[in-house]
């Protein structure tokens, strides 16, 4: 039988066994896994995304 996988904690680093039998994978724990949530929870994580231009922005039209 071949060695189970290690995958790192997304949290802290820690190296976590990739099995059904890891209760909080792909966290190393509990905590880990509560910090994670709280960053979601806070927006800490976001996706950055470029300002469109506002079409009925005239301000941004050369002078005629």
């Amino acid at each position: 039988m071949a060695a189970p996988r290690l995958v790192p904690c997304p949290q802290c680093g820690r190296p976590v066994e990739w099995t059904a039998a890891s209760r909080w994978r792909p966290f190393c724990s509990a905590r880990c896994k509560t910090i994670d949530l709280g960053a979601w929870a806070a927006e800490t994580y976001r996706v950055p995304a470029a300002e469109s231009p506002d079409p009925d922005d005239t301000t941004a039209l050369p002078p005629a």
